[in-house]
């Protein structure tokens, strides 16, 4: 199957309900670590899933990646990819994580990047489901440190039947002057996929 070419004004509503959903989300990150965290989307866009480990500086690039299933009206997977010097950066945002303790990250670490994504997902898929009038729901999610080229193939064969399309929302966390990107992916499954295309279309 090739990419569906997406219209200017669907992926400008793609972008509007994932601004929506990480503006919810930046309030349940401050309310949670008790400080002013802003979340915004710089761009959306629809890429062929095999290009993925390239957005994410290639498939040898280490990354840290949190997976979640989409459950309810429509089914696929969630993964939010973070190069590991960025993972490290949000930790030393939301945990005041001492830059001195290097790469090797603590169990409490861990779990506050899988809340992070679980945060994450909530609030996109709810804007989402609001949007298109659909029950979605995020799974537990699961948290991997590996090679980008290996996060993507243990997403794709856990969908099974998976369409060649994702959307990447890129999102950019800040606080005060600190800044830096992660990378959000939605992958639908491919009987979802003309679902969403069909209630986003105009």
């Amino acid at each position: 199957m090739g990419i569906f070419q997406f219209t200017d004004e669907q992926l400008s509503a793609l972008e509007r309900m994932s601004n929506t959903g990480m503006d919810r989300a930046a309030i349940a990150l401050s309310q949670l670590m008790h400080r002013t965290i802003h979340l915004k989307v710089p761009r959306v866009m629809a890429v062929d899933v095999a290009r993925v480990p390239e957005l994410l500086g290639g498939a040898q690039q280490m990354a840290v990646g949190v997976y979640l299933q989409i459950l309810g009206d429509a089914r696929g997977n969630i993964m939010m990819v973070f190069t590991r010097e960025n993972a490290i950066r949000m930790l030393e945002i939301l945990l005041s994580r001492d830059k001195t303790k290097g790469t090797l990250l603590t169990e409490l670490e861990l779990s506050a990047l899988k809340e992070v994504g679980n945060i994450l997902a909530s609030a996109y898929l709810n804007a989402l489901g609001e949007k298109l009038k659909m029950t979605l729901i995020p799974s537990v999610p699961l948290l991997s440190f590996d090679m980008a080229g290996a996060l993507v193939d243990y997403v794709i064969n856990d969908l099974g039947e998976v369409s060649d399309l994702s959307f990447m929302i890129e999102t950019e966390f800040s606080e005060d002057n600190n800044k830096f990107c992660g990378h959000f992916f939605m992958l639908p499954a491919l009987h979802s996929l003309d679902v969403i295309l069909k209630r986003i279309g105009f």
